[in-house]
């Protein structure tokens, strides 16, 4: 069997904005910048991927994971839900986390 998947490209980038977010968040918190937020943002960064793989497993032949995320979110499934959430606030993390080093370079 063959299953559908993202291409290569995609994982690449996605495994590598993960990390730079993982690395730093932690330096965030080292730094005692945003350290909630930098908490939750790694907290997100490393469940978010395993929940999205581990329910990704069993999804229906011819489903990419982008797909199968968006059939269980419509489906209103509690792990697309976070997943969907998690990834929201890392975007959301990122914005701040860029604004506020802009605003202290001036």
């Amino acid at each position: 069997m063959n299953w559908e998947t993202l291409p290569d490209w995609f994982w690449v980038i996605y495994y590598l904005i993960l990390s730079t977010t993982l690395v730093t968040a932690i330096f965030g918190v080292i730094r005692k910048k945003m350290i909630r937020l930098s908490i939750l943002a790694i907290m997100f960064a490393v469940t978010v991927p395993s929940i999205a793989l581990i329910n990704s497993i069993g999804r229906a032949e011819g489903l990419n994971e982008f797909e199968h995320l968006i059939r269980q979110l419509q489906q209103g499934a509690i792990w697309s839900i976070y997943a969907i959430i998690g990834y929201l606030f890392l975007i959301v993390w990122w914005v701040l986390f860029l604004l506020n080093s802009k605003t202290k370079n001036k």
